[in-house]
């Protein structure tokens, strides 16, 4: 979601939902080893880590949101935030890639 026209958190959020708590661990592992190999980007802050429910790890202009189904249902970002335009993110798109639609 490009959410920089309408908020001054962040640039652009992320939200990927895994079907357990195991699968949100290795994709928050996945994405934050990817994104410090081949953007060189690390983690302002994260938050969530302890139960992987949802996890929250904030690259300043970019905010990962990763969630269990029903955690990203109940806290509903999609609504909250539906002005902002979307872009779909394919598994195919390496972490430089992510990193130039946050640019």
């Amino acid at each position: 979601m490009d959410v920089h026209e309408i908020s001054g958190i962040a640039d652009i959020f992320i939200l990927v939902t895994g079907d357990s708590e195991l699968q949100n661990k290795a994709i928050v592992e996945s994405i934050r080893v990817s994104l410090r190999e081949n953007a060189g980007e690390r983690p302002w802050h994260v938050e969530g880590i302890d139960h992987h429910q949802w996890v929250l790890m904030d690259y300043v202009d970019l905010v990962v949101h990763v969630f269990m189904p029903e955690k990203r249902e109940f806290y509903g970002l999609e609504r909250l935030w539906g002005d902002a335009p979307r872009e779909e993110v394919t598994e195919e798109m390496t972490a430089a890639d992510v990193k130039i639609l946050a640019d």
